[in-house]
């Protein structure tokens, strides 16, 4: 296992925690053996090289694609034939149906039609007092973990803390407390034990093969969709008037050919996409962030000068947050490193070659940012973290269609701007005041399900800046 390497003190360029590569075989024994369902341990060594090439050895055909105009094509999908993975579908059906994240087609294109307005509102300035209240309200959290050195997860912290934010943000409330326990441990649950990572199933099964979904995932969905259910309540009846937000929007979306709203399953499956990618996605990015900054007191200290020299001691203002540069590209170098969303898949609808690569029918096409950010062919030192790649004077560096965190095409997130601008006040903020510290941090070590997440939750103190 290849660990993190200890830097020279107040070093910013080190290597953080990756599995360690083995060829295909000796991968796929190590997963089968260890039994976790983790597909980073999954891949070769030989998919950091290959541009576009099998991924190991499984019955379906597996192809992985690197090449940044062939990546460009599958995720774009002009031809129509590269819709989302039929594993993905499946597993994510009772979460959140066939909702604008796995939908494809004439279903999707309605969907976007009906829900592309209501995006405007999550416009940053629109946001950023949201934003701040949720950082307010952690920062209070934070001040009681210091004074009583009580240990928490990093991870529920900063779960807590997006799932907040977007909560204000979508529903103009928050998140009661417990209620962002259940929704955070069901979601472990679900994405520990959905079918989409489960190895055996991945290698052996044919293409478009069903498999019932176990109790307690289902289980896990139905929690996470009654909370949901009980944020759209606020927003109908008599008290609906009082709201003017992205729910209260995509209550009132109609499609544009029929005058019909959405069903309220489809309310839960559109609005449970925009809480969870609005929460899950920027919670795994933050919680490492935050552990590297943490275990590297060097950026600290540079983080801490950058924010004296623009904010001097007072509020970080939203014009601020576009003139914290090495903020900023920590935050851009994490993404780079441990991208959220790990695993881009696509199905081949028709038979097809994808460079010089012929791809059968069924072929599970897998474009992988994680991968991708780490090719030998691309990047210096790929396994390095070095936030100053994204400096002006180096950026030229990085190729074109190589760094694709936010994915591409149609399908990019929509929220890129909104995350970027929330990691950068969340950053700023809660490292002026607290100095992190991870116990335990040689244990960390990440691994791919539906998100870039710790093999084990971070168990963290806090103590305030300086002290």
């Amino acid at each position: 296992m290849n660990l993190a390497v200890t830097p020279p003190k107040g070093s910013e360029i080190f290597t953080p925690p990756k599995p360690t590569s083995f060829a295909a075989l000796l991968a796929l024994m190590r997963v089968l053996l260890r039994g976790d369902g983790d597909l980073l341990s999954l891949l070769p060594s030989s998919a950091y090289r290959v541009e576009v090439g099998h991924l190991g050895w499984s019955r379906r055909q597996t192809v992985i694609v690197n090449r940044p105009d062939q990546v460009r094509r599958v995720l774009s999908d002009p031809e129509g034939i590269f819709p989302k993975s039929d594993l993905m579908v499946e597993a994510l059906d009772p979460l959140i149906g066939d909702s604008i994240f796995v939908s494809s087609g004439a279903v999707w294109k309605r969907q976007r039609r009906m829900i592309d307005p209501s995006l405007s509102l999550m416009r940053v300035t629109n946001a950023y007092p949201a934003m701040v209240a949720g950082c307010e309200a952690t920062e209070e959290m934070l001040d009681r973990a210091a004074a009583e050195a009580e240990p928490f997860s990093l991870d529920l912290a900063m779960s807590h803390l997006t799932a907040d934010i977007i909560c204000r943000t979508v529903f103009s409330t928050t998140l009661r407390h417990q209620a962002a326990h259940d929704v955070f441990d069901a979601f472990t649950l679900f994405e520990r034990s959905v079918a989409q990572v489960e190895i055996k199933r991945l290698i052996f099964d044919p293409a478009w093969t069903s498999a019932p979904q176990k109790p307690e995932v289902l289980a896990a969905c139905a929690t996470i969709r009654s909370h949901l259910a009980s944020l759209i309540d606020t927003h109908v009846g008599a008290d609906a008037a009082r709201f003017d937000d992205i729910a209260t929007a995509i209550l009132g979306a109609r499609d544009p050919d029929t005058n019909t709203p959405f069903s309220r399953e489809e309310l839960i499956d559109q609005l449970g996409v925009l809480f969870l990618a609005g929460h899950e996605t920027s919670a795994s990015a933050l919680t490492w962030v935050f552990y590297l900054l943490a275990t590297h007191p060097g950026m600290v200290a540079r983080l801490r000068a950058e924010l004296r020299e623009v904010c001097g001691e007072g509020p970080v203002e939203f014009e601020h947050t576009k003139r914290l540069p090495f903020i900023r590209n920590v935050f851009r170098e994490t993404l780079r490193l441990y991208p959220p969303i790990t695993f881009l898949p696509r199905v081949a609808l028709e038979a097809t070659t994808i460079g010089n690569l012929n791809v059968r029918r069924g072929a599970l096409v897998m474009v992988a940012p994680w991968v991708l950010h780490r090719h030998k062919r691309y990047w210096r030192n790929p396994h390095v973290f070095d936030a100053d790649r994204f400096s002006p004077e180096r950026e030229g560096e990085i190729m074109p269609g190589t760094y694709i965190p936010f994915g591409q095409g149609p399908r990019v997130c929509a929220g890129a701007a909104f995350a970027t601008t929330e990691a950068i006040l969340l950053i700023a903020r809660l490292f002026r005041r607290f100095d992190f510290h991870i116990r335990a941090p040689e244990r960390v070590l990440p691994a791919a399900r539906l998100t870039t997440r710790p093999t084990e939750q971070i168990v963290c103190t806090v103590t305030r800046a300086g002290r």
